[in-house]
Parts: C-alpha cells; sequence; structure tokens
C-alpha cells in the first residue's frame, strides 16, 4: 500500500495512477489509531490488502470451504448474451479488482471486434494486485487499454474516471465489508457518481445455512487464519507499531441478529502494543474486529438499487440461489 508516492507508469498499453498519497500516511495513522482506541477494537478490513495479503485472498478463493468465488464465477461464465448490455466503446471499471480472474470470465464472452474497443480500469487500494492482474489481462486479450486506479474507493469515489459510457462492476460481494450505514452512503455516493446510460454489476452474497457460511471462513488449511493475521504485519509497516501474530488466533462467526460473518483476531494473552507515544493494551480474550461480510436476502438488493438511485434491471443467480449477481442501470 503506497499512501507516499503518486507514481504513474507508462507501458505501450498500462497505464498505473496512484491516488492514495492524496489520503497521507499521517490520515492512515489517524484512522487506525481511532480504531485501536475504540471500545471494542477494530480495524478497517482495507489494511488485509498488501502485496501479501492479497495472494493471501487469492488462495482462500480456491479453497474448497469458501463457495463465493467459484460460485460468482459460475455466473459470470455463464451471462454471455443474457447480459443487456452493449460492450462497443464501453469503459469498464472494477472496484475492487484484485486478481483478474472474474473480469477475464467476463471479457472472454465479448467478441473481438467489440473487445478491441473496451477500455478497462481496474480499481484497488493493492498496486501490486493490478500491476499484476493487468499484466495478466494484457497477455490474454485485445484491449484498448488499461489504466489502473490505486485508490481507497470508498473515500475517493470522486477520483474515478468519467470518460463516456461505464460498466461498474463490483464483484464479490465487497459491499457486504460495510455495515448498513456504511452500505447506504456508498451507495448513494456510486448512483451519484454514475451518469445516465451507466451499469452496475453488483455481487451480492446471501444468507444460506450458517454451517456453510463459517466453514468458508474457516478453512481446515488456515490459510484465512494467515490472512487475518497479516492485518497486523500491513499495521505495523504503516505506523511503525509492534504487533506480534503469535499474540492472537483467529475467530470468525455468523452474527445471526446482524446478518453477517465477523472477523476477529482474539487475544491469546494479555498483550501491550506500542504505536508512537501510545501503548494499548489488550486483555487475553479481548478481540480486534477485522471484517464483516453482510449476507443479503431479496429485499437488500432492491434496497441498494434505491439508495443508489438506480432501476434494478436482471438478477443472475446459481442454481441453490448462494450468491445474486445484480445488473443495475442509471436512467
Amino acid at each position: 500500500m503506497n499512501f507516499t508516492q503518486d507514481i504513474r507508469v507508462d507501458n505501450e498499453s498500462i497505464e498505473l495512477i496512484n491516488y492514495l498519497p492524496n489520503i497521507g500516511i499521517n490520515n492512515v495513522r489517524e484512522e487506525i489509531l481511532e480504531g485501536l482506541r475504540a471500545t471494542p477494537k477494530y480495524l478497517s478490513p482495507k489494511f488485509f490488502y498488501d502485496g501479501k495479503g492479497s495472494d493471501l485472498f487469492e488462495q482462500i478463493t480456491h479453497l474448497k470451504e469458501y463457495y463465493p468465488t467459484r460460485t460468482e464465477k459460475k455466473i459470470i461464465s455463464s451471462l454471455g448474451e443474457k447480459l443487456d448490455v452493449s460492450f462497443k466503446n464501453l469503459h469498464v471499471i472494477e472496484l475492487g479488482s484484485g486478481d483478474s480472474s472474474k473480469i477475464s470470465l467476463l471479457f472472454n464472452q465479448i467478441s473481438a471486434d467489440e473487445l478491441k474497443t473496451v477500455t478497462y480500469f481496474p480499481v484497488d487500494i493493492s498496486q501490486s494486485a493490478i500491476e499484476k492482474s493487468a499484466s495478466e489481462l494484457i497477455q490474454q486479450f485485445s484491449l484498448k487499454n488499461i489504466t489502473g486506479i490505486v485508490v481507497d474507493f470508498f473515500h475517493q469515489l470522486k477520483l474515478i474516471p468519467k470518460p463516456g459510457r461505464r460498466l461498474f462492476c463490483f464483484f464479490g460481494s465487497t459491499i457486504g465489508n460495510f455495515d448498513t450505514s456504511q452500505a447506504r452512503g456508498f451507495m448513494k455516493q456510486l448512483g451519484n457518481t454514475m451518469q445516465s446510460g451507466d451499469s452496475l454489476l453488483l455481487g451480492m452474497d446471501m444468507v444460506k445455512n450458517i454451517s456453510v457460511l463459517e466453514s468458508a471462513y474457516n478453512d481446515d488449511k488456515g490459510v484465512t487464519e494467515e490472512f487475518n493475521k497479516n492485518i497486523l504485519s500491513v499495521v505495523n509497516n504503516l505506523t511503525d507499531s509492534d504487533f506480534s501474530t503469535s499474540g492472537f488466533e483467529h475467530y470468525a462467526f455468523f452474527n445471526v441478529e446482524k446478518s453477517r460473518i465477523e472477523m476477529h483476531l482474539k487475544a491469546l494473552k494479555d498483550v501491550e502494543v506500542n504505536l508512537g507515544s501510545e501503548k494499548f493494551h489488550i486483555s487475553k480474550g479481548e478481540t480486534i474486529h477485522t471484517e464483516n461480510s453482510c449476507k443479503f436476502n431479496l429485499d437488500d438488493i432492491e434496497r441498494f438499487g434505491m439508495w443508489a438511485g438506480l432501476e434494478t434491471v436482471q438478477v443472475f443467480n446459481d442454481p441453490n440461489k448462494w450468491f445474486s449477481l445484480v445488473y443495475y442501470k442509471k436512467n
């Protein structure tokens, strides 16, 4: 995560723009401090995604327990001509792009003539993830060009380019990382950013059997645990704090009342953490809340569209209705 340098990397087909320095490392430090001062303590899940965190999450998506990615990919793969959108001269903006695997499935279904006219904007907080995915896509497809945007899109959505007609892709049910208030604010902000004729593909993980949900975030190989603990290493690098990952264990469960998976790091013993001039005491058994993953129902699909001022055009599901890919339009 590069919050200090405004780097632009150009080659024949790829441009990379980093807007994170507009936030500034001091604001990042204050955001982290705010979470550690709170009761209960928390860290934003965006801090998972340094280079190592992005790689670990990609590993998670291939685990047998983690159904969301493979389920959503099957839906994307079967869109074909069912998706009511013309890709000619379309600007595709993928929020939280991560790796290239999902957008590749969409591009595979576009004719070569149309694909040559598409401009792709991967948008992510991880510069390394964008660079890797952009390189893979350039080798695989004949795209007009790729402009990678390194940005905290929850706070910097207005910096996303506003060329002609745009399709926003927000896959992975990343919207589930926000609580209700944050989701409402984000959808309203996204709707205000969109122009008439723009559209949105939104991935939403649906409510299902609790055992399936909890298994997805507690894999047998311990990759999710390593991913969860890595956030402490990221915080150390960003703030010169001295968290030790060995002092915490991964703790994930489904909160029925709030319809969400919660991920926490639970202290295995009393812990003292130094961050600059501040010292934080974390008691044995106390947790740091690191992520929510909300699960949705049909009412939420309509509600999200209403918040954004978008028309719900199509809803695509897997046979089990575990996951929904919703197509919205801005009139």
